[in-house]
């Protein structure tokens, strides 16, 4: 069973298009990056999942039911972008406040506090919460009930660099036992080795979708090369003769940095390893960021 399903959906807010034709589906144990500009339609198709609106068009399926059911939104954990808790209560309560309105067991709180890395601040009241103390309380409260769909928009906000490597390590965990997850984003060289597979979202449209490979191959962009040698022109003499339309971006007297299209990818690594005299290459595939840039520049959106 697929953790949701939309089905050419269509919504609008006053006659205005903001979602048009989406399809989608998240299957169980995968994380799901969800990228778009401001406005393409992030937070609308998560509100649609969550069971807050109802499209005007299509079919839409959570976790085999009806967004929004009761017995279905138990089973879901979501993190808005902008967390907001009572002020006066503290850690625990807060925590314990919401296990009471999902029907979750109350033995999670102590549990999540601890595994968020907020146990010894539990007892103090939440408005003594750095931001990215409070960013680490909504994600506990989003795994209250060990959901199996989990929805976090912006979850790195307000966190340092060891704390975001431990949710995104926690993130790992809750896949490999099955949770889908779907990860909205805006620093995507942050969240790029995590995600199984993107959707970019723009002008309300599905753009593009897939595993960071099959969307390397869509986008057909060029593989920068970076080949470190005593004779750099000799060594790109060798390159010209082997591979066509070779694309030099820098050159010095060691090392030359190119882009080659990804056909000719294996031709020019070959050839600079049959090279005695090559001291080092690297090879850097077009990354999320290049992608994203691609698949929303070719919609008419720019990057």
């Amino acid at each position: 069973m697929n953790c949701f399903e939309l089905e050419h959906i269509d919504y609008g807010y006053d006659r205005q298009p903001v979602l048009r034709d989406i399809s989608l589906a998240l299957g169980a144990g995968r994380i799901l990056g969800l990228f778009g500009h401001n406005g393409a339609g992030k937070t609308t198709t998560i509100k649609l999942i969550l069971g807050l609106m109802a499209p005007d068009r299509g079919r839409l399926a959570v976790l085999g039911g009806q967004p929004g059911a009761p017995d279905v939104a138990r089973r879901i954990g979501y993190l808005p972008e902008n967390v907001m808790f009572y002020p006066q209560l503290t850690g625990r309560e807060t925590l314990a406040h919401f296990a009471r309105l999902k029907d979750a067991p109350r033995r999670q709180v102590p549990e999540l506090l601890e595994q968020v890395g907020l146990a010894e601040a539990s007892g103090r009241r939440v408005r003594t919460y750095s931001k990215g103390m409070k960013q680490r309380l909504g994600l506990a409260q989003a795994l209250l009930g060990s959901p199996e769909l989990l929805m976090l928009d912006e979850p790195t906000t307000g966190l340092d660099p060891v704390a975001t490597a431990d949710l995104y390590r926690l993130l790992r965990r809750l896949r490999d036992s099955g949770t889908g997850i779907v990860l909205c984003s805006h620093v995507l060289p942050g969240v790029e080795p995590y995600i199984d597979e993107a959707a970019i979202l723009a002008g309300g449209r599905l753009v593009a979708r897939g595993n960071l490979a099959s969307l390397r191959r869509q986008a057909g962009l060029p593989v920068r090369l970076k080949a470190q040698a005593p004779g750099a022109d000799e060594l790109l003499q060798r390159l010209n003769g082997n591979v066509p339309r070779l694309d030099t971006v820098t050159r010095d007297s060691n090392t030359i940095e190119l882009d080659v299209r990804p056909g000719d990818k294996m031709t020019a690594i070959r050839s600079l390893m049959n090279s005695a005299e090559l001291d080092d290459l690297q090879i850097q595939q077009p990354t999320l960021e290049d992608l994203y840039c691609h698949f929303t520049g070719v919609a008419g959106g720019g990057c």
